[in-house]
């Protein structure tokens, strides 16, 4: 008899971190699924609907989406809003008609980044479009009680960048770290800040490459851009025992 109980379909798992979590599947109880775009289109319902009917999980952990280059959601706002915030309303609706518990990777950028220390119930201000899109996205997430938002500060290793900055703050952790403690959490509902220590980037960088180089990124954002991400992650590692 098959066991639909530990069935997750990821979408999006052919980007960064659904890769990762194709890496990490042995590792888990959970049998993992990851549709093409031509099997699941988060833009076309009917794709949706016949792929999840015929996978019956009991998740859906949604990572597709429009990342970087971060200039591509003010160049091109139809493609932010299409594929953050559109096809996350429709993976939403179909989650909800078929009672499937849906998990949404949001952005620790939906905060300010004036103070830091935020916790998931402090106001938002997301600092760029990106955040925009992404928190358009869980505005339909909250609408289905059966659904879990993770803020993340999540980064790939090896760290793609030459230099980091020494004084923009954030909870980095990279991808293969993160990936058992969000399984820890998957049956949560509400909303959960996700990553690791609240540090510079150039402080957690700097212990797996000590060569990097140090960037300010006040001389290169400016002075009044927000610089202090950094989320209040207390909820998240009482919930991972960490």
């Amino acid at each position: 008899m098959l066991n639909y109980k530990n069935r997750i379909v990821f979408t999006g798992g052919t980007g960064r971190f659904g890769k990762v979590f194709k890496d990490y599947q042995k590792n888990t109880k959970f049998k993992f699924y990851f549709p093409k775009k031509k099997e699941l289109n988060i833009l076309n319902m009917g794709s949706i609907k016949r792929y999840l009917l015929k996978k019956k999980p009991k998740y859906l952990i949604h990572l597709a989406g429009l990342s970087r280059p971060m200039k591509i959601h003010n160049k091109k706002i139809d493609q932010s809003i299409d594929k953050n915030i559109i096809g996350t309303a429709n993976i939403t609706k179909v989650c909800f008609n078929q009672s499937i518990k849906l998990i949404y990777m949001s952005t620790c950028y939906v905060y300010p980044g004036t103070k830091g220390n935020y916790s998931e119930l402090s106001s938002l201000k997301p600092i760029n479009n990106y955040a925009w899109s992404k928190l358009g996205g869980e505005c339909a997430v909250m609408l289905y009680n059966n659904s879990l938002i993770l803020r993340a500060s999540v980064t790939e290793k090896p760290f793609v960048h030459k230099g980091a900055f020494k004084d923009f703050y954030t909870n980095f952790i990279f991808h293969e770290d993160l990936i058992p403690k969000i399984l820890k959490v998957i049956d949560q509902r509400g909303i959960i800040n996700i990553g690791g220590k609240s540090q510079s980037v150039y402080n957690f960088i700097k212990k797996y490459n000590p060569r990097i180089k140090k960037y300010s990124a006040k001389k290169i954002l400016g002075k009044n851009a927000p610089l202090n991400i950094a989320m209040n992650i207390s909820k998240f590692r009482k919930l991972t025992n960490d």
